[in-house]
């Protein structure tokens, strides 16, 4: 009778301590429960981390995670309104809000995946559809910071109406009308990649270096005839230097010339004779040299200073 008694004690307390661990539980942070008894949900989802308590045995615990989730879609090709064709890969951040319509209306993180990709693909494809190229390609705060031969840039390619960062925004706005049926947040939406397809690539690039080698030949124009602008005002200048200092170099000399003459004449003025006979020797320098024989008449200015040097 006392080993039957003790079995059951034993069994009793076996069964408490079941009950006790079916019974509490731990909700970890960045989780967040659904409690349902027999597949119905039962009062409100529980958010908070912590030690928590549910009907053992009869009562489940449904997890969802309670962090901000990443969606990345597969790339696809879709054509713009002006019939460019890109392929386009983007990305998403969600975040479960509700659990309680989440699970009743999704079930899991995997098809919830699934459903953001008919969601965001679609808003994607008809807002880009409805876009040219340039809308998607460009940032919505693009502007031109470069001149082409002194016409702004923006003069040859306009300036995007939406831009990059609008439309994704518009895709954010009209995704996030749908999406709180299913116990969804949409956070934000960027376009990780935008690229064309092979042969608009080949197309695109021939056009680039067409467009880079025009740029370039204007440049070099533009260039040559800055060079020859400088290069003819140097000249100029050069020969205006040139012809100002010949002309003060005649000018001075003239002064200088003058001068001389000046003083010549003064001190030739006071002593006729000698400058007579200085030129006369001068002349005599010049005239007799080496075998040289002179015919002089009497009366010659020579012979008068040679006939006065042999009197003496």
């Amino acid at each position: 009778m006392k080993k039957i008694v003790q079995l059951v004690l034993l069994a009793i307390v076996v069964a408490l301590g079941v009950t006790v661990w079916d019974g509490f539980y731990v909700l970890e942070e960045g989780r967040q429960a659904v409690i349902t008894q027999f597949g119905a949900p039962v009062g409100q989802p529980i958010t908070e981390a912590g030690l928590k308590f549910k009907t053992p045995f009869i009562q489940k615990i449904n997890l969802f995670e309670k962090k901000i989730l990443i969606w990345d879609g597969d790339p696809n090709q879709i054509p713009t309104n002006d019939k460019t064709f890109i392929y386009m890969d983007n990305t998403a951040r969600w975040r479960i809000k509700d659990p309680l319509r989440f699970m009743q209306a999704v079930g899991s993180e995997a098809r919830a995946m699934t459903l953001l990709d008919d969601i965001l693909d679609g808003t994607v494809r008809d807002l880009v559809n409805k876009n040219d190229l340039i809308e998607i390609v460009r940032s919505s705060d693009w502007s031109p910071e470069f001149m082409i031969s002194g016409q702004a840039a923006s003069d040859l390619i306009h300036p995007p109406r939406l831009g990059r960062d609008k439309i994704s925004q518009l895709v954010l706005e009209a995704a996030s009308k749908v999406t709180p049926q299913y116990g969804i947040e949409l956070l934000d939406i960027m376009f990780k990649r935008v690229n064309y397809i092979d042969t608009v690539r080949l197309r695109v690039y021939d056009r680039m270096i067409s467009e880079r080698k025009r740029i370039a030949a204007e440049k070099r124009s533009l260039g040559e005839g800055q060079k020859a602008e400088i290069l003819g005002k140097v000249e100029r200048e050069l020969r205006e230097i040139t012809s100002g200092a010949k002309m003060e170099a005649t000018t001075i000399k003239g002064k200088a010339d003058a001068e001389a003459t000046r003083i010549y004449g003064e001190t030739y003025g006071k002593h006729p004779e000698f400058y007579a006979f200085q030129k006369s020797l001068e002349s005599y320098r010049d005239i007799i040299a080496d075998n040289t024989s002179l015919i002089l008449s009497s009366d010659s200015d020579l012979f008068q200073y040679l006939q006065s040097v042999k009197g003496e």
